[in-house]
């Protein structure tokens, strides 16, 4: 697998594009073992599309689109103003409450990162935020949107490691809630030294919050909706999936009466491409990920690593450091894709529970997506705000400090993770 890794790595710096990437290093394992049918790089791809868990992650990202195409978002924007804006860097707080309440909406830290960066970075510019910590607030609070349920990188995870997306789905809601405490603290600090104004001059009142809350519960009761369907076995992963687009469709159809047959078509379109894109990576994996087991990868890892140390908290230390260096090269649900079948064994060689692990991996690799050389969001982010990347990581410092020791926070205290799943399940 060393030379299949090596190919990889070399094409993905060569500016392949990741899912071709993936295919020609799977075929290179093929190359080394001829004694292999060669049948089997057109089987691969496909028996890998055939998981039914799987089923979830597409009927979710159309799920996703269609809600943003029935205007929550901008109902999200005016509720996070309303909670958050008198405070201290009103703005910066808004787009931590945005990205948490997104969370139910997109499940992608990627798509809430660029959505973020069009409609509150201008205003936030405007209002004499600097580029640099406008880029740093929208990139870092947009890993709560990839926690909270349904966060795409999550169903992945419980797919290729069969572990209960249900426990996953709990134990997000309860992890991107306390990862929002720690960026508002985070804000709260950093506006205060840098004598940023509120975005309101007073609190909103009741009523205001309450009538607000109207227009959006819509959207606040999904991730909840989600849990009690699965924990009470009203659905399975994929059929809740379904449920998730007629939900939608319900919504901006009847509720909001905002989803036009026009809007639904462009939804459709625009699904298929996100859609497209995503299930070619996966069903390419099929052939990179073959390898794997048949070298025996995990166990040499695992019989590698705890030669050197068989200390629970170390070893997960060593697995944090090495998902932030891929998370810096790699788009997350590539990286949990193609690591989840490595590193799941490891951890749970030495007691960690498969639930607790997913939020760490997870966490972990969506943090990398905003650190330099290669982090995804950040190039994302800078593009969008006219930002140097030299700005954006200098005044990303406070949030990678505070979400690095969240992490290690989230290694010493499992309880944190587990707390919900344990109350469900």
């Amino acid at each position: 697998m060393l030379i299949v890794m090596t190919v990889f790595f070399i094409l993905l710096a060569a500016g392949m594009p990741v899912a071709f990437a993936i295919g020609i290093a799977g075929v290179t394992f093929f190359l080394q073992h001829p004694e292999l049918p060669f049948t089997m790089i057109a089987q691969l791809p496909i028996s890998q599309t055939q998981s039914v868990p799987l089923m979830a992650v597409p009927l979710f990202i159309f799920a996703g689109n269609l809600l943003n195409s029935t205007g929550i978002t901008k109902r999200l924007i005016e509720l996070s103003t309303l909670l958050t804006g008198h405070m201290k860097g009103g703005l910066a707080q808004v787009s931590v409450v945005l990205s948490t309440l997104m969370g139910g909406v997109s499940g992608s830290s990627m798509a809430d990162s660029a959505m973020e960066s069009r409609i509150l970075g201008p205003s936030m510019i405007k209002s004499g935020y600097s580029k640099g910590y406008t880029g740093a607030v929208i990139a870092y609070t947009s890993l709560i949107t990839a926690t909270i349920p349904p966060g795409i990188g999550i169903i992945i995870y419980g797919t290729v490691g069969e572990v209960s997306i249900g426990q996953l789905f709990a134990a997000g809601l309860m992890v991107g809630l306390i990862m929002m405490v720690v960026h508002m603290t985070t804000v709260f600090i950093t506006a205060s030294i840098r004598k940023y104004k509120p975005e309101r001059e007073r609190r909103a009142t009741i009523r205001e919050i309450l009538h607000s809350l109207k227009q959006t519960v819509w959207a606040l009761i999904f991730p909840i909706i989600l849990l009690v369907g699965i924990r009470f076995g009203l659905f399975t992963p994929s059929e809740v999936g379904s449920f998730a687009c007629v939900y939608a469709i319900f919504v901006g159809v009847v509720i909001y009466r905002e989803l036009t047959f026009k809007k639904l078509i462009d939804t459709i379109v625009m699904s298929v491409m996100d859609v497209g894109a995503i299930m070619f990576i996966i069903s390419l994996s099929g052939i990179f990920g073959y390898g794997i087991p048949f070298d025996r990868v995990p166990q040499t890892l695992t019989g590698f690593i705890t030669g050197v140390t068989t200390n629970r908290y170390l070893v997960l230390l060593i697995i944090i450091f090495f998902l932030l260096i891929v998370g810096m090269l790699m788009e997350g649900s590539v990286a949990i894709l193609l690591l989840t079948p490595i590193l799941l064994p490891l951890a749970t060689s030495v007691g960690v529970n498969p639930v607790h692990f997913g939020m760490i991996m997870c966490t972990t690799i969506t943090m990398g997506l905003n650190t330099p050389p290669v982090g995804i969001n950040m190039y994302t982010v800078c593009g969008i705000l006219g930002c140097p990347t030299g700005k954006f990581i200098k005044e990303s410092l406070p949030f990678l400090l505070s979400t690095t020791l969240f992490i290690i926070l989230l290694v010493v205290v499992p309880d944190i993770v587990m707390f919900l799943p344990k109350l469900l399940y």
